[in-house]
């Protein structure tokens, strides 16, 4: 297939296209390159892509409307795959302009585009930060996520309540995601398993949030890719049993779904950071810190929804994962020992 993907100088977005191009379907990928973090890595990620037959960059932000549709008119992807976002809970508290134009307006640039140009089915990505104040845990899909406690989270949930206007109107075909911390090689330096690896090697002190005792569904990038991919293939059509006098927030009589997407395995950070330790061989010096506002104390996928549909199987264990995420940053980085 010919695929439209966002986001390909990121970590999940490369690691998809990669996967695409691996079973021969063309892709075209967009990102605008922003300095959020280190552009340099970016540039590293889109050059694996751009080495490869059937990838086509085009650099530019989703915000920028009239180019989004000369893509479409130029490429005509049958299917797209929407990973391109302002990412970050705490950044979203003091920029949150930045997440008014990449998550809301770039994500209607998106809807309006797919629409006119007879897309198959639109695959976006969500998050497991739309679950704010809720505590039953596990998280489910088909339970209210009413009550954000970030604007990143909020606008996360705009782009679920979007998508679903434009399944019911137009008939698009539309898939949200709820990522679930996604960690491995290639990964973004602004999330913790970099943080920490760059300053214990350092020998500098590691900010530890609620004192470590958050939990998170850490998930490997490897089994990420596995899932998106499956619930591309996965066309959803509306439910004909939803009914209006219970609404089950992850389906609808649109076609229109939503799944989480997480390893169903909350570890204590704490722990997180042992394994880590023990695979760079150093000891972290730890400053123990209460929670910060707009975060959450756990994370914890229900994935049967995703098992149940594409057969998703999440199967990286954190141990495996971060020695593979260790191995990767001493090679990119060209660190001996």
């Amino acid at each position: 297939m010919k695929i439209l993907v966002t986001g390909t100088a990121g970590f999940i977005g490369s690691a998809v296209a990669h996967a695409l191009l691996d079973r021969g379907d063309e892709v075209i990928g967009i990102d605008n390159v922003n300095d959020y973090y280190d552009v340099r890595l970016k540039e590293a990620r889109l050059a694996r892509l751009n080495a490869r037959d059937g990838f086509r960059e085009e650099r530019y932000g989703i915000e920028d409307r009239e180019r989004l549709l000369r893509s479409f008119v130029e490429h005509r992807p049958q299917r797209v795959i929407h990973l391109a976002a302002q990412a970050g809970v705490r950044y979203s508290i003091t920029h949150p302009q930045a997440y008014v134009e990449a998550n809301l307006v770039g994500f209607a640039n998106m809807l309006e585009a797919c629409r006119h140009h007879a897309v198959e089915h639109l695959v976006y990505a969500s998050t497991s930060s739309v679950y704010g104040a809720n505590t039953r845990m596990p998280f489910s899909v088909h339970d209210n996520v009413d009550h954000p406690v970030s604007f990143y989270a909020a606008t996360k949930k705009a782009n679920e309540l979007m998508a679903h206007t434009y399944s019911h109107l137009f008939r698009l075909p539309t898939t949200g995601l709820r990522f679930f911390t996604v960690y491995g090689p290639w990964g973004r330096p602004d999330m913790a398993l970099f943080l920490f690896t760059r300053r214990i090697l350092a020998g500098e002190p590691i900010d530890v949030f609620n004192y470590g005792h958050h939990r998170r569904d850490f998930t490997y990038i490897d089994d990420i890719v596995n899932g998106v991919v499956r619930v591309l293939d996965r066309v959803p059509e509306g439910d004909p049993a939803w009914s209006g006098d219970a609404p089950d927030p992850s389906t609808s009589r649109a076609p229109y779904r939503l799944y989480n997407i997480g390893a169903h395995q909350p570890v204590e950070l704490l722990h997180f950071i042992e394994v880590l330790e023990s695979c760079l061989g150093k000891p972290a010096i730890k400053n123990l810190c209460p929670m910060q506002d707009g975060d959450v104390p756990d994370t914890y996928a229900d994935v049967d929804d995703l098992i149940r549909d594409t057969g998703y199987r999440p199967s990286t264990s954190v141990e495996t994962g971060i020695a593979r995420f260790v191995d990767w940053y001493r090679d990119y980085y060209g660190l001996v020992g």
